[in-house]
């Protein structure tokens, strides 16, 4: 089955890519609860890529695949799921990166939309939320995302979130302590680090 990548989000409303996200088939995963386990020889860099036994997996169609099937346990492992199998994976930091962000709106009214390395869609907001960990000098922030997985923020999108937020600051003057950025209905600090 031939994959076709979403269109260009520049070219797309925030309506439309919520469309798509809520349209999205990914596998009942968090359904599924296979006896058999093991490892699956795999690794996730921190950089974002996926390696099998070393070797890198350089073909995006293979990572699309594996990461339809990840999830995150309760223990904070992560784990390629199928009805009759869970595997193991090692992941050095988040298992995904969001690389591109868009915004529509501004203040309390804006939303934002990241794609993710694996060509996913993700609409910022309740569910969707923007965490920042690290130290003040050394942000590191991440989106969540399904099944209690995570996308690490790229640097360069982070910097975009910072300039949106500061962008904002005149909009409401009782917000002007900070860095807060909304979507969806939601106010996400970038100047908070959550607590451990």
């Amino acid at each position: 089955m031939p994959y076709d990548p979403p269109p260009e989000m520049q070219d797309l409303s925030l309506a439309e890519i919520a469309g798509l996200v809520a349209a999205r088939k990914l596998p009942p995963v968090e359904q599924w609860s296979p006896a058999a386990e093991s490892d699956s020889h795999m690794r996730i860099a921190a950089d974002g890529r996926w390696y099998h036994q070393g070797g890198l997996i350089s073909r995006p169609a293979m990572v699309r695949l594996f990461a339809s099937v990840l999830r995150r346990e309760e223990d904070g492992r992560h784990a390629l799921v199928t009805p009759f199998e869970k595997q193991w994976i090692e992941v050095e930091d988040a298992p995904l990166l969001a690389v591109e962000v868009k915004s529509e709106g501004s203040g309390k009214q804006r939303r934002l939309a990241f794609r993710l390395n694996t060509d996913e869609l993700a609409v910022c907001g309740a569910d969707r939320p923007l965490i920042l960990r690290g130290t003040p000098e050394e942000p590191r922030p991440y989106l969540g995302l399904w099944r209690g997985l995570e996308a690490r923020i790229e640097r360069s999108v982070y910097y975009d979130l910072v300039e949106l937020a500061l962008g904002d600051q005149g909009d409401d003057a009782a917000d002007a302590a900070g860095l807060p950025i909304w979507s969806d209905g939601t106010c996400f600090r970038l100047d908070r680090i959550a607590a451990a």
